[in-house]
């Protein structure tokens, strides 16, 4: 398969991993591919046509909201309403750089259920992305402690062919500046190589830190996407802040 094919599967991430490699976690069907909200808030389609849309409203649950990551520019059916709309900067790596270097001697630890109360205090704190009870699911979470606190964390989510997405990196406020976030996204890209498979993360195009510690890691800017957040119109959602996710 050409590269410029396998590549486009990242333009719809979502719909592509759940009807083949994590196809295990999709509840929905080819037509309407979705997760377990303890898992992911996540929805996914094979395009995003009015037509398409429609499925959603025949084979998704109707009182969640919905999350979703795409290349293509969506014109929501009246059904819905778009909550919340941000240009995200997707980067593949293709080869790593330079070990990064940290200010202080801390192990990698794979993370557990067990740490699963840390894990939604950190991220709540930090909002890297939606990260919820079951969110740990998807794999490879592995974390750096600092005396006896959850300092930093990340793991995997989507998997898309032959590409493995970096998700939920994040380091507490009282670490930041250590280097942290650069060890814990070397060490998942070292394992996802490892595998045989090609590491890719997405990043809000104002998260700048970030970004400059990705494209130090060789992550290369691939192709600015979309997030959306909707959900159907009788919805009402209280006490949601949506504009921090990452």
């Amino acid at each position: 398969m050409p590269t410029q094919t396998i590549t486009s599967l990242l333009d719809n991430p979502i719909h592509n991993a759940l009807i083949e490699v994590d196809s295990q976690f999709n509840l929905g069907n080819e037509s309407c591919a979705f997760f377990d909200k303890e898992m992911a808030p996540f929805i996914g389609l094979k395009n995003w046509s009015a037509t398409e849309q429609k499925h959603i409203l025949k084979y998704a649950p109707d009182d969640r909201f919905w999350f979703l990551l795409v290349s293509a520019e969506i014109d929501f059916i009246e059904e819905f309403d778009l909550l919340f709309t941000v240009p995200v900067l997707q980067f593949v790596c293709h080869q790593l750089g330079a070990k990064p270097k940290s200010k202080v001697s801390a192990e990698i630890v794979p993370l557990n259920d067990s740490h699963v109360p840390e894990m939604l205090a950190l991220t709540a704190l930090t909002k890297p992305g939606p990260f919820t009870s079951k969110t740990i699911n998807f794999g490879n979470y592995h974390g750096i402690f600092i005396d006896g606190r959850l300092a930093a964390m990340g793991g995997e989510r989507f998997h898309v062919g032959e590409f493995c997405e970096l998700s939920a990196i994040c380091t507490h406020p009282d670490f930041q500046g250590l280097g942290l976030a650069g060890q814990i996204t070397y060490f998942l890209a070292e394992s996802v190589f490892s595998k045989g498979k090609t590491p890719f993360l997405h990043a809000r195009i104002d998260n700048v830190r970030a970004i400059e510690v990705y494209k130090r890691l060789g992550f290369e800017l691939r192709k600015e996407i979309t997030f959306y957040l909707f959900s159907r119109k009788e919805n009402v959602l209280e006490n949601e802040s949506f504009s921090d996710y990452h």
